[in-house]
Order: C-alpha cells, then structure tokens, then sequence
C-alpha cells in the first residue's frame, strides 16, 4: 500500500468514525453513497485503465521515444500539450492513459506538457465555460493560459528532464 493510498484510508476511517459518532447511521449513508460512485464511475475507469494499458503494450516504445522522448525536443513538448488538450474526461482518465506513454519513453518535458495542456486548455471544458461565463472570459482564460502548457514541459525537461 502507497503512503497517499494508506493516508486516503485513514482519513476515511476517521471520517467513518466522526460520522459514527453523529448517529443516524451516517456512516453507513456515507459508504452507500461512495459505493454508488464506484458503481457510476468504474465503466469509465475500466475504460481508461484498459486504454492505457493497450496504448502501452501495442505503441512500439521507439515510436514513442522518437516522437515523444528526450530526442524530439519541442515538438515532442507542442504534441503533448495539444494531446492532453484532446483527452476528455478527468484525471483517472488523462493519468493513466499519460503514465503509459511515458513508461513507453516519453520525456519528462512530455509528460509534463500533456498534463499542464489537459489542466488548462482541456477541449472538454469550453462548452460548460462559455455557456456559465461566457465568450469574453474563456477567450481572456485561453489567451492567457496559451503559453503554460508548452512552458512548463520546457521548464521541466530543461531543468530535470536531462535538456534539450
């Protein structure tokens, strides 16, 4: 067990326990209703995770190193952060499908990139943010945050990723 996923139980044993303690069976309430998010949720787990896992065991690893590894500089840093723009969905799915291509070789700078790019300018999202705020704020939220996904991939590959 990882420390984040021994810390994640140990918080919801203490939250178990507090809601014990509050009565009305709130704490069987609680675990009812994390289950029916499990239950919600996992079709769309499975997916990612059998996605990922695909990605990893039929790309030819020196396909990827060449297109996205130490070796393809900013391109490999551009593709990244417009991939991960692509990817759909939340972090269970853009994580693992991510963890994939980079235990496949992609660069640090990469990996980065694609996380920094599905954050912010992730394609899923503008629908909802030009209906509830409008075209003037998500044009002014896109211009301003055009420049971070490839940036930051930069930033990392320069200073941990081994350099350009």
């Amino acid at each position: 067990m990882s420390g984040i996923t021994f810390l994640l139980a140990l918080v919801a044993t203490g939250l178990f326990l507090y809601a014990y303690t509050r009565g009305g069976n709130l704490h069987w309430k609680g675990v009812r209703t994390g289950g029916r998010m499990l239950v919600g949720m996992f079709p769309l787990l499975l997916a990612a995770f059998v996605l990922a896992g695909f990605l990893e065991v039929l790309i030819p690893p020196e396909l990827v190193r060449t297109w996205l590894g130490d070796d393809a500089g900013w391109r490999a840093i551009l593709m990244g952060s417009f991939a991960g723009a692509l990817i759909p969905g939340g972090p269970y799915v853009s994580f693992p499908i991510m963890a994939s291509v980079f235990r496949a070789g992609a660069s640090l700078g990469t990996a980065v990139s694609f996380i920094t790019g599905w954050a912010l300018w992730n394609t899923g999202i503008l629908s909802f943010e030009l209906a509830l705020m409008g075209p003037r704020f998500t044009l002014v939220r896109v211009v301003v945050t055009s420049i971070f996904p490839p940036l930051a991939g930069f930033l990392a590959q320069l200073l941990v990723g081994g350099g350009f």
